[in-house]
């Protein structure tokens, strides 16, 4: 009797999602409150929560109970993971943990959860669409609902007015224990952060705005937590050190900002353009815009100067109302960051079109002398057509080119 042998089975495989969001929680000696919360944010985020995620328990040298039942939950929840370190320091766990993070998105809140959780989404979300650099959870919004004592509520206030006053500080909240960075930002920033303790927040943020970067302000709930053993003396003397510490970096120029602040205002460029069509018309708009209100200025300065003065003088006006508006509505680039270096590329294109233009006229006058004026004007409006046209492919291949590469890849 012939044998056959049944195929063999193809071996069964899950399918690899990658982590997006990484939210660490460090602790230290929180045998009592570490379980009911981490549970309890797992539960949030697996009922809420749209993208992966992995909770990873940071162990800040405990001597009690707690890395116990960090182990243990890591074993009963798969999405919850333990590091352990042997030193103690917030600003410590999270530069290692986060460093060794895989997840595109890395976040902390404190393990007593005071802050209301329905906020977590609206901190990660800009971070996860390229929106923004990093968010932070703000307790002094007028629209954030805070329920803590008045000592607390008068030492964070005096902090952030410090910050404000001494290190012209743009954030509002730098102590918030709800933060989130995009995990290739964290790479950049955090060999330039020195702090280990509770300082580490603010100086993230500070070198971060300096360098440019997008940082996006969440309001929140927040309730107090009374049994908090921050020694709030020691960390206020900590702070100020750490706020002399950097401001005398800053003052010194040490810290190598120039690099990231560059490569911020090159990717403030890129999410925003959406197809080459869409950009076409958008480009077409503002430069129709543009050259109605550059005819009118025309009209107005022929009166009183040269047509190649005229010329020259409306056009360089329209030429940076003109870099202004493709720059926000074409290529989708906001803020300050790069706006002069933007401007004055734009000034360069400017000259080429200047050039083809006056050399229009100039060619329009050796022709006919008694050329009128709607001649010049004809004449003008053909070379204005063409030095648009020019504008869109330096802007997009020269000026903005990060944002032709992402239309490109789309």
């Amino acid at each position: 009797m012939a044998t056959t042998t049944a195929p063999a089975r193809a071996p069964f495989q899950v399918a690899f999602r990658p982590t997006v969001l990484d939210v660490v929680v460090p602790v230290y000696n929180e045998e009592h409150d570490l379980e009911p919360s981490v549970r309890r944010l797992h539960d949030y985020l697996v009922a809420h929560f749209p993208y992966t995620f992995r909770i990873t328990i940071a162990d800040n040298a405990s001597t009690d109970g707690t890395p116990l039942i960090a182990r243990k939950l890591s074993h009963e929840l798969p999405e919850v993971t333990a590091v352990h370190l042997g030193l103690k320091g917030r600003g410590r766990a999270l530069h290692q943990v986060w460093l060794a993070s895989d997840a595109q998105v890395l976040a902390y809140m404190d393990v007593d959860l005071s802050t209301d959780l329905a906020a977590l989404l609206p901190l990660v979300a800009p971070l996860v669409s390229g929106h923004s650099d990093l968010a932070i959870g703000t307790r002094l919004a007028r629209s954030s609902r805070v329920d803590r004592g008045p000592q607390r509520e008068v030492i964070s206030r005096c902090y952030n007015f410090i910050l404000r006053t001494a290190l012209s500080a743009k954030f509002s909240d730098a102590q918030c224990g709800f933060k989130a960075i995009r995990a290739d930002r964290a790479r950049q920033l955090l060999p330039m952060v020195e702090d280990t303790g509770w300082f580490f927040d603010t100086e993230l943020l500070v070198l971060a705005e300096r360098a440019g970067l997008r940082i996006h302000e969440v309001p929140v709930d927040w309730i107090d937590d009374p049994d908090s053993r921050v020694d709030i003396v020691a960390t206020a003397v900590a702070d100020l050190k750490g706020i002399v510490r950097i401001g005398r970096s800053l003052a010194a120029g040490s810290l190598p900002l120039a690099e990231l602040r560059e490569r911020a205002a090159s990717d403030a460029a890129g999410p925003s353009s959406g197809s080459l069509i869409g950009q076409l018309l958008r480009f077409g708009i503002v430069g129709a815009i543009c050259t109605v209100a550059y005819l009118v200025l025309y009209v107005l300065f022929r009166g009183a100067l040269p047509a190649l003065w005229a010329n020259a003088v409306a056009l360089l006006i329209t030429a940076v109302a003109n870099t202004a508006l493709n720059r926000r509505v074409t290529f989708g680039v906001s803020g300050r960051v790069g706006r002069l270096r933007h401007q004055l590329q734009g000034l360069a294109v400017f000259g080429l079109g200047l050039a083809l233009t006056t050399g229009s006229l100039l060619a329009l006058n050796q022709l006919n002398p008694l050329a009128p004026h709607w001649a010049e004007l004809t004449v003008l409006v053909t070379a204005n057509v063409l030095a648009t046209l020019l504008r869109f492919l330096l802007f997009r291949a020269w000026v903005f080119p990060r944002s032709a590469t992402t239309i490109a890849k789309a």
